[in-house]
């Protein structure tokens, strides 16, 4: 074998043996993850993280480290959002993280992109899911210049979609039918979504709504194909903050 082959060969993508293409099981193919490593910075800007989770990581995800309940969740939490990174593609559902405000959901969702985009060139992207249903009702006023499939698109064809904030909005007929029609789209097709909610399958107070409240039996339903729960427990980290703040102060 001459030198000139021999440096060919070594310079051949392992994963798609230069074709560009790499196979997934059961999947059929997708870009290679060796054409991801230029794009990675323009992709992790697509994912549209909001600045204020922009920096969050598995690595400044400081879970509680008492052996309460709280603690045991939420290292839970982040372990499974590390097996989600370390297995992908090779996952079929997505995780569904619910608990109290501050208790660490969004940044430990926000992780799951970032490092999803920075380590394998995935395509993701992040809507508050209040934004993105006024989105779309904007997109019905006559002078708007984006239409409803134009705003869907993108959240549609997202490799990995984190929905933060699922049950926020005022649980009308209209917000259920988009809802549905979004996650039974992403659903059919396959695509890993990540959701958020503050509501909870079983309310820790008489007059709380739960998450079926907000969303309805049927689309509960179909979230439970969908993902595997991950309840969070703890104190809310940014009163306790503000909290610390006010005693320096």
């Amino acid at each position: 074998m001459t030198p000139d082959l021999r440096k060919l060969q070594s310079t051949i993508c392992e994963f798609c043996s230069g074709t560009g293409w790499e196979p997934v099981e059961g999947r059929g193919v997708r870009p290679c993850r060796c054409r991801a490593v230029d794009r990675r910075d323009q992709i992790l800007s697509a994912a549209q993280i909001p600045k204020r989770y922009e920096n969050c990581t598995f690595e400044n995800y400081k879970p509680k480290a008492a052996a309460d309940e709280a603690g045991i969740s939420q290292r839970i939490a982040l372990h499974g959002s590390k097996d989600i990174v370390d297995r992908y593609p090779n996952v079929e559902v997505g995780l569904l993280f619910l608990g109290a405000c501050g208790v660490g959901k969004t940044h430990l969702a926000t992780a799951i992109i970032n490092a999803l985009a920075l380590h394998k060139g995935i395509s993701c992207l992040f809507y508050d899911f209040r934004d993105l249903l006024k989105e779309i009702q904007d997109s019905y006023n006559p002078v708007s210049q984006a239409t409803e499939l134009k705003v869907l698109e993108p959240v549609y064809d997202a490799e990995v979609l984190v929905l933060d904030e699922l049950g926020a909005s005022k649980p009308t007929d209209w917000v259920r039918d988009t809802m549905t029609q979004i996650i039974n789209t992403r659903y059919n097709d396959r695509k890993l979504t990540i959701f958020t909610s503050n509501y909870l399958d079983e309310p820790q107070q008489p007059n709380e709504e739960s998450l079926t409240d907000r969303v309805g039996v049927r689309l509960r339903s179909r979230l439970h194909e969908m993902c595997r729960v991950v309840l969070i427990k703890g104190d809310d980290y940014r009163l306790k903050l503000n909290q610390s703040r006010g005693r320096r102060s």
